[in-house]
């Protein structure tokens, strides 16, 4: 009997926050910058493929921000700046302007674009300078559907420079005009059975959280709550309501499917969503294995049901394969490592359905010509291979028999837990600010009228998103955090202007101002030769090493972060030495493999943990923590180049290191300029 075919889900996951303050313009451009470089292309890439098929998932903050795009310069405020002659803006907004137009991934999106490149490091612009600027970081942005299918697209692209006031006016009216087609191109693709659409409770809260704070420590018991936490399930049902009637507004029919924002489940959310006639929902493996108390992989590949409601649990690592890692390798090697994986899974598991559900939109910025060589090299193998499948997630709530979950563990799909959301004392305080401006609303004995109270309903709504606690605390940067700060002080701010009484004054007290302003990457001050045997001896021994802090790289997206948290570097003239630190005793030394790539020249240097020794001249100890010494002969004339190191276990790649691209080793650095005061 033949056995059958392992099917895989793709889950694309589309968000973004809220940026309207209470004017109702969007202070921030990201959903217009992803909408002409991912929110298309995702679903067009699939859909260039006869037998490929994925599922979409579609956020009501995301979708009804790209509706405004009717009227760009009244609600997009960058736009409404970038629209202007660079004569016309004051020195605030000309600097303003700039930082935006200079926050692109260099590497993948600025170095292809010479005049571009050209142009990054300069810190004053003429006017022609800064509409150049201005006209390449957009076309930068563009993806390749639009570089492609565009006409003003490809030609400003092929001129390269040179351009003027007209040309931007000209590039604003064909975006904007694209960026129209986008929704109805999901919708037909869903009504073609090529793809699925789902969506997520309105602004993307963490819904347990909302409905009861104490899941936070019931999925952590380490987790400190915040103070006087009241519930909001009424907010909860809100979030619910309003994303189903959106969704009907676009697709004509309720939402089969729900991603629950960040994956966050608890049984109380659960059934609203079945409440709500939710057919099917999706979070992380690390959920279900807290659920049935056995982390065994054999239980991940099966659909479950809880409640009523169909599950399908995401594979944490193969999902971060595609989000984090194969960045860093070619199309065909990535590809390759994929089927491969999947290939084990087939193989040793019996009818086994896969999840892979990641970010649909910030990784493909890594990713060289924005991921296009990968998703092709990727769809068009999947194609070929007979014994796999590719299904959307309504096929897969009514396809196999799920198997019936009997208790489902709160937490989300980041370690399992609610720690990115709550724990923290800058997060811990956010929460407490909602739940104090709602004990005042409660209390308020003043006369607003209905009108009012349905704008202090959406203020509350928006200021209960996701994305304000993301950026709160140490686990996360990103050079706009005051401005996710203010945002949502803002919304708590005119809910009491709405009332008639004067804000409190904790309210303009930034939050974020308690944040760790320390680098994440601090270059070498000085040669250095540590001994090699895992051990913190002398204080000396690595002073002046340069260090990367793994903890600080993490900004839009998440994932399993490995054993490593921070590692340090330098060299003398015989060797370079790298010391990596964090939790060791998940390293299983009997099994694993450190590789030292050269970015420049592809080779490898492979270490083995068990042996003292990997090579002539090469060192590696593990014991407090990793030390290796790789000899400077391996490079011969090369004085500057790139290394990046993987922990493999076998095929499977455990951690990536710096998770931000490759480590820059100078060989003639003089060390002057790296000096901290």
């Amino acid at each position: 009997m033949d056995k059958s075919p392992l099917t895989l889900s793709f889950f694309w996951h589309m968000h973004q926050p809220d940026y309207r303050g209470s004017d109702g313009i969007m202070t921030m451009p990201w959903v217009f910058l992803h909408a002409i470089k991912d929110y298309y292309e995702m679903p067009w890439l699939v859909s260039r493929y006869t037998h490929i098929k994925a599922t979409f998932n579609l956020t009501a903050t995301l979708m009804e921000q790209l509706e405004l795009y009717t009227d760009p310069l009244k609600y997009d405020y960058f736009l409404s700046l970038w629209d202007k002659h660079p004569s016309a803006l004051d020195t605030s907004s000309r600097q303003w302007l700039i930082k935006i137009c200079k926050s692109t991934q260099f590497e993948t999106m600025v170095r292809p674009l010479r005049r571009y490149e050209h142009l990054y490091p300069q810190s004053e612009y003429s006017d022609d300078e800064l509409i150049d600027l201005e006209v390449l970081f957009l076309l930068a942005w563009c993806g390749n559907y639009l570089r492609s299918e565009n006409r003003v697209v490809k030609e400003l692209l092929q001129r390269g420079e040179g351009f003027s006031q007209h040309d931007k006016e000209r590039l604003l009216d064909a975006l904007c005009s694209f960026i129209h087609t986008i929704i109805p191109f999901y919708a037909l693709l869903q009504q073609e059975g090529r793809i699925s659409v789902s969506t997520t409770p309105y602004y993307h809260p963490i819904l347990p959280l909302l409905i009861d704070m104490e899941n936070a420590s019931l999925a952590n018991s380490h987790t400190v709550l915040p103070q006087r936490s009241i519930s909001l399930l009424e907010d909860a049902r809100k979030h619910i309501e309003r994303s189903i009637a959106l969704y009907k507004k676009h697709f004509k029919k309720k939402p089969t499917g729900f991603w629950p924002a960040e994956g966050a489940v608890d049984t109380k959310s659960v059934a609203l969503y079945r409440e709500y006639g939710v057919e099917w929902i999706a979070t992380d493996e690390a959920i279900l294995f807290h659920s049935l108390g056995d982390e065994s992989r054999k239980n991940l590949y099966k659909t479950y049901r809880f409640d009523g409601v169909t599950m399908g649990f995401r594979d944490h690592g193969l999902s971060d394969l595609i989000g984090f890692t194969y960045r860093f390798k070619g199309a065909e090697d990535a590809v390759n490592h994929f089927i491969h994986s999947l290939g084990s899974i087939y193989n040793e598991q019996s009818n086994p359905s896969v999840f892979v559900i990641v970010d649909g939109e910030n990784a493909w910025e890594f990713y060289e010509n924005n991921g296009f060589d990968f998703f092709n090299a990727l769809y068009s193998r999947l194609e070929a291979t007979e014994w796999c499948k590719s299904t959307t997630m309504d096929e897969m709530a009514k396809g196999k028999n799920p198997i019936e979950l009997e208790t489902l563990h709160p937490g989300s799909w980041i370690h399992g837990t609610f720690d990115t959301w709550s724990g923290h004392p800058q997060k811990n305080r956010a929460w407490e600010l909602i739940f104090q401006t709602r004990r005042d609303t409660e209390n308020f004995r003043g006369v607003v009228s209905d009108e009012t109270v349905r704008k202090i309903e959406e203020h509350f709504l928006a200021s209960e998103c996701s994305d304000w606690f993301w950026w709160y605390g140490d686990d996360h940067v990103s050079d706009f955090a005051e401005e996710f700060d203010l945002l949502f002080r803002n919304h708590l701010i005119a809910i009491y202007e709405l009332m008639g009484i004067a804000p409190p004054a904790n309210l303009y007290q930034p939050i974020v101002a308690m944040a760790d302003s320390a680098p994440f990457w601090i270059k070498p001050q000085s040669p250095l030769t540590p001994i090699i045997d895992g051990k913190y001896n002398s204080f000396f021994e690595w002073l002046g090493c340069g260090s990367m802090d793994e903890r600080k790289l993490y900004s839009t997206m998440d994932r399993v972060r490995g054993p490593i948290d921070i590692f340090y570097y330098g060299h003398d003239k015989k060797a370079i030495y790298v010391a990596f630190e964090g939790d060791i005793s998940k390293i299983d030394r009997h099994n694993l493999k450190l590789l030292v790539i050269v970015e420049e020249s592809s080779e490898q240097y492979e270490f083995d943990l068990e042996r003292v020794t990997s090579a002539e001249n090469d060192l590696i100890a593990i014991d407090e923590r990793l030390e290796i010494a790789l000899s400077r002969l391996h490079f011969g004339a090369m004085r500057l180049f790139h290394l990046r190191f993987e922990l493999v276990n076998g095929s499977k790649i455990v951690q990536t290191l710096p998770g931000n691209g490759a480590l820059c080793i100078d060989l003639d650095e003089h060390y002057a300029a790296n000096w901290f005061v």
